[in-house]
C-alpha cells in the first residue's frame, strides 16, 4: 500500500495544469486555463482549470475535481494507478507500507509476469516487422485485412515464428525465468523437460487491461491445419482472467466515455477494423461468451451498449442470451445487425466513415424490437410458439432492475405483440416472485406519486430552490473564505441610562468558518440537503482540526460524489470567465470584497426563510385548532413576525454599512 507521505508529496508536487495539458489543449484565460471538454463533443470551451485552486471543472458534463480525479475520469485509472502515474511523471519515489513476506512474494511474482508479457509483446511485434518470415506471413496477412502501419503499431500486432521454441530461447537468453514464461502460458514444458512455444506460427493480438498493461494474447493460425484451433488464447493466470477482460478496452475507453456508448463485437479484427475506420468506442469479448464482469467493466465507462451481430441467424440466436446479462446490470441495450454475408470487419472495409456511422445509427434497434423481429421469424404464425416467444421477451424484461423501465418495456412489448399489458404485467409479477395484487398496488402508488410530482405547484419548487441556493452559498463561503478573518457587526439590545432598550453596534473579529458555525449552532439549523449536510460537517471538522484550508489535501479525502459537488462550487466564479464578459465591457464582481457582508446576508436570509416556514406551519395549525386553544399559537406567530422584521432590518443595516 502506498504510504500517506508519498500521496501527500504527489499532491504537493503535481500541477493540475501540467498534467491535464498532456491530454487537453489549454489556453490561458486570465489566471485560469480553458479548453474543449475531453468528455463530450463541443465547439465552445466549457472546460476550466484553476492553477491557483489546483482543481478542474468540466461544465458540459458536470465532472470535476483534483489532478487525481482527472486521471481517474479521463484515463479510468484506479486511485493507486493515478498516484503511480503522477509519481512517475514527477520522479517521486513511491514508498509503501510494510507488507508480509507472502504478499511481497506474490507482488513480485505478478510484476515478473507482467514484465514477461510485455517482453513477449515487443518480441512478437519486432518479429512481424523485422524478420523475413514475419513480413512474408504475418505482415502480409494484416495488410490483406487492410490494416495500416499505424494501426498495426497502435494495437501492437505481432507474429510468433513457425519454430518450436524460438520465443522461449530468446526470452531465456534475455534473462527471463522459465517459471514465469510458464505461468503466463507463453511456454509449455513437457514431461521430458523439453519446452516449446504455445503460439508458434500464429499472428498475435496482445490483450491489454483498462490501464494498458499487457495481460495475455490471442493467436490466429494461418495454415489449414485441422488439428489446431483457429484461435488460441493465453490460459488463465494471476494476471489474465479472460472473463474479466475486454479486447480493445484500453484504446476504446476514452471514446466510450465521450460518446456515452460502447459497441460490442465478437472478434479481434472486428475491433481493429472499426477502430481504423473511425469508430473507436468498440470492444470484443475476447473469444468468450459475454460475462457479468465484462459488462461491469463497460458499466464503469457508460450505461449504453450496442451489440453488433453479423447476419448469421444461428449465431444471432446464441448471442441473444448475452443481452439478458446486460439488462441484469441495469444497462441500456441496442442491437445492430449487418447484411447477410457481412460482419463488422468486412462492412467497415467496404464503407466510408460517414456511411458506417449512418448505418449504425439507423439500424440500431431497441433490444425488444430486435428480439421480437428475430423470434417472430421462428414462430412463423404458430400460436404456441408465439406464446413461448412472448414469455421469452418477458423473461428478458424481468432482468431489468429498474421498475419504471420494466413497465415501459412491457408497454412496448404489448404494442408490438398485440397483447394485453395486464397479461404481461401478471406474467412479469410471477417471474419476479411478487404477489400480483401487491405489484399492482405499488405500481398505482408509483403512478400517483409521479402525478403528484408532475403537478406540484411551481411555488413549491421555488421554495426548494431557495433553500438549495442558500445552503450552497454557505458551503461556497466555507470553501473559498473559511480561514479568512473578517469584522462582523452585531446589534445588541442594551439598556440606556433611562432604562430604555436600544440597539448598539458591536464589532467582533471571527474567522469565516467560526462565524458560520456559531450562527447555525445558535439557531440549531441543520442543512436540509443531505449531500450539503455531509460536506458541511466534513468542512467544519476539517477547519477545527487545521484552521487552514488546503484544497488538494481536502479533496483527497472526499468521495467522487462529494468531490464533484465541491469542485462545482469552487469553480462557480470561473464559469463566468467562459463567456468572456470583459471583452464585452461587462465586469463580473467577485465576492472577496465585503466577505463579512456576504456571510451575514446569507445566514440571515436562511434564518428569515426558515422563520417564514415556521409561521406558515403555525398558521395551518391555527386554522385546525379550536378558538379557545389557539391563543398560544397566535402569540408565537406574533413573536416570529417581530423576529422576521428584526432580521429584515438587519439585512438593511448590513447592506448600508458596506455600500
Amino acid at each position: 500500500m502506498i504510504t500517506r507521505e508519498t500521496i501527500d508529496k504527489v499532491f504537493e508536487t503535481a500541477r493540475v495544469e501540467e498534467v491535464i495539458g498532456d491530454f487537453v489543449q489549454l489556453k490561458r484565460a486570465g489566471s485560469n486555463f480553458k479548453g474543449l471538454s475531453p468528455f463530450s463533443d463541443e465547439r465552445s470551451p466549457s472546460f476550466m482549470v484553476s492553477p491557483v485552486k489546483q482543481i478542474w471543472k468540466d461544465f458540459s458534463s458536470g465532472k470535476g475535481g483534483s489532478v487525481v480525479t482527472f486521471l481517474m475520469e479521463h484515463e479510468h485509472f484506479t486511485y493507486p494507478e493515478a498516484i503511480r502515474y503522477l509519481a512517475n511523471k514527477y520522479n517521486i519515489e513511491i514508498e509503501e507500507t510494510e507488507v508480509s513476506q507472502e504478499d511481497k512474494i506474490e507482488a513480485n511474482e505478478k510484476e515478473s509476469m507482467y514484465l514477461v508479457s510485455e517482453f513477449a509483446k515487443s518480441y512478437f511485434h519486432e518479429t512481424l516487422l523485422n524478420t523475413e518470415e514475419g513480413k512474408a506471413i504475418g505482415l502480409s496477412y494484416f495488410k490483406e485485412r487492410g490494416f495500416t502501419n499505424e494501426t498495426i503499431a497502435k494495437f501492437g500486432l505481432g507474429y510468433s515464428p513457425e519454430s518450436w521454441d524460438a520465443f522461449t530461447k530468446e526470452a531465456l537468453g534475455k534473462g527471463y525465468q522459465l517459471e514465469f514464461l510458464e505461468k503466463v502460458g507463453l511456454t509449455i514444458t513437457r514431461e521430458d523437460g523439453k519446452h516449446f512455444d504455445r503460439f508458434k506460427g500464429r499472428v498475435m493480438f496482445p490483450i491489454q487491461s483498462l490501464s494498458g498493461r499487457n495481460l495475455g494474447f490471442g493467436g490466429r493460425i494461418l495454415t489449414n491445419d485441422k488439428k489446431a484451433a483457429k484461435y488460441l488464447n493465453s490460459p488463465e493466470s494471476d494476471i489474465y482472467h479472460k472473463s474479466k477482460v475486454l479486447y480493445g478496452i484500453f484504446h476504446a475507453k476514452q471514446a466510450i466515455a465521450k460518446q456515452n456508448n460502447c459497441y460490442l463485437v465478437e472478434g479481434y479484427t472486428d475491433v481493429i477494423q472499426l477502430h481504423q475506420a473511425g469508430i473507436e468506442n468498440v470492444v470484443a469479448s475476447s473469444g468468450t461468451a459475454l460475462t457479468p464482469d465484462q459488462i461491469r467493466l463497460i458499466n464503469r465507462l457508460t450505461k449504453n451498449i450496442t451489440v453488433l451481430f453479423d447476419g448469421d441467424a444461428a449465431g444471432l440466436r446464441a448471442s441473444v442470451r448475452g443481452i439478458d446479462l446486460i439488462l441484469e446490470e441495469g444497462m441500456n441495450v441496442k442491437v445492430c445487425t449487418f447484411p447477410d454475408g457481412d460482419d463488422p470487419d468486412s462492412f467497415a472495409r467496404k464503407n466510408s466513415y460517414e456511411d458506417l456511422v449512418n448505418y449504425l445509427e439507423n439500424n440500431a434497434k431497441d433490444f425488444i424490437q430486435f428480439k421480437a423481429s428475430l423470434l417472430m421469424n421462428e414462430a412463423n404464425n404458430d400460436p404456441i410458439k408465439k406464446a413461448d416467444l412472448i414469455r421469452d421477451m418477458v423473461v428478458s424484461i424481468s432482468k431489468i432492475p429498474d421498475r419504471i423501465k420494466r413497465e415501459i418495456y412491457v408497454q412496448e412489448t404489448a404494442r408490438i405483440m398485440d397483447i394485453s399489458e395486464q397479461v404481461l404485467l401478471n406474467t412479469l409479477a410471477q417471474l419476479v416472485q411478487k404477489d400480483i395484487s401487491e405489484a399492482g398496488k405499488k405500481l398505482k402508488q408509483e403512478q400517483t406519486a409521479f402525478e403528484v410530482v408532475k403537478n406540484e405547484p411551481q411555488i413549491s419548487q421555488e421554495k426548494i430552490d431557495i433553500v438549495y441556493d442558500l445552503e450552497r452559498k454557505i458551503l461556497e463561503m466555507l470553501l473559498l473564505y473559511g480561514s479568512l478573518e473578517a469584522d462582523f457587526d452585531d446589534y445588541i439590545l442594551k439598556a440606556n441610562e433611562e432604562g430604555e432598550m436600544t440597539e448598539e453596534k458591536e464589532t467582533n473579529t471571527f474567522k469565516v468558518f467560526q462565524r458560520i458555525y456559531l450562527s447555525l449552532q445558535e439557531d440549531e439549523v441543520e442543512l436540509a440537503n443531505p449531500i450539503f449536510r455531509e460536506i458541511y460537517t466534513d468542512l467544519i471538522n476539517y477547519y477545527h482540526q487545521t484552521e487552514e484550508f488546503n484544497i488538494e489535501h481536502y479533496l483527497m479525502q472526499l468521495s467522487p460524489e462529494h468531490s464533484q459537488m465541491v469542485t462545482d462550487i469552487l469553480m462557480s466564479e470561473e464559469k463566468e470567465l467562459l463567456h468572456n464578459w470583459e471583452t464585452k465591457h461587462i465586469y463580473v464582481k467577485t465576492k472577496t470584497q465585503n466577505v463579512s457582508q456576504y456571510v451575514s446576508e446569507t445566514i440571515i436570509s436562511l434564518r428569515e426563510y426558515l422563520i417564514n416556514k415556521l409561521i406558515l406551519d403555525l398558521m395551518n395549525n391555527f386554522k385546525a385548532e379550536e378558538e379557545n386553544d389557539s391563543t398560544e399559537i397566535m402569540a408565537t406567530i406574533n413573536d416570529y413576525n417581530k423576529l422576521k422584521v428584526s432580521l429584515t432590518n438587519k439585512i438593511g443595516r448590513i447592506r448600508s454599512t458596506y455600500l
